[in-house]
């Protein structure tokens, strides 16, 4: 599963989560911090996928979006 996104798709398909899902994206964002502490990308897109019933490419997205901002926390 790859996790590389063109920075056009990636805000693209955030800016359609909110509408198609009926929550906003910092809700997800804390669904994914408070879920099961799963390591591997993959992982936390299939928990999504399953426990929160999002299509892949949401789910995806979600979990794209978490690392970034995980990964501007850390520096």
């Amino acid at each position: 599963m790859s996790q590389l996104f063109s920075e056009e798709t990636h805000r693209n398909m955030l800016s359609r989560i909110p509408h198609c899902t009926g929550r906003e994206i910092s809700d997800w964002l804390r669904t994914v911090d408070e879920g099961p502490a799963l390591f591997r990308f993959d992982e936390k897109v299939s928990w999504l996928r399953g426990e929160h019933n999002l299509a892949y490419g949401h789910a995806k997205a979600i979990v794209h979006e978490h690392d970034l901002r995980r990964a501007a926390r850390k520096f």
